[in-house]
């Protein structure tokens, strides 16, 4: 059975930096890792993800050039790096495990408040 866990997260103020980590466990076979960020009443946004397949990355267009994903080689950890937060920043991240084909799973984590001061 897929988990995974997520770390880090807190308090920032603007302009300021934080790191969240994730941890994967369980079946070896992974599509891509991602990182999701939702507010109360709203829908679960995709932030940024990577492959396992060449190792290519997604940012969305409000976190670009400020956020940078990356992983170890296995595809157990993801890594979101988060520069220049902003106030709009504020959510909780979620990360998710993905795997495609004849063992597909979507698996989220249990959420890391990240709140960003003006």
């Amino acid at each position: 059975q897929v988990q995974v866990v997520e770390t880090g997260g807190g308090l920032a103020q603007s302009g300021g930096s934080l790191r969240l980590s994730c941890t994967k466990s369980g079946p070896t076979a992974v599509y891509a890792l991602a990182w999701f960020r939702q507010a109360p009443g709203k829908e679960r946004e995709l932030v940024a993800s990577i492959r396992t397949s060449g190792g290519n990355t997604y940012y969305a267009d409000s976190v670009k050039g400020r956020f940078t994903i990356s992983r170890n080689i296995r595809m157990t950890a993801v890594n979101l790096q988060m520069n220049n937060l902003k106030p709009e920043d504020t959510d909780v991240y979620y990360c998710e495990a993905q795997n495609v084909g004849a063992h597909e799973y979507k698996v989220f984590g249990q959420g890391t408040q990240v709140t960003v001061s003006s």
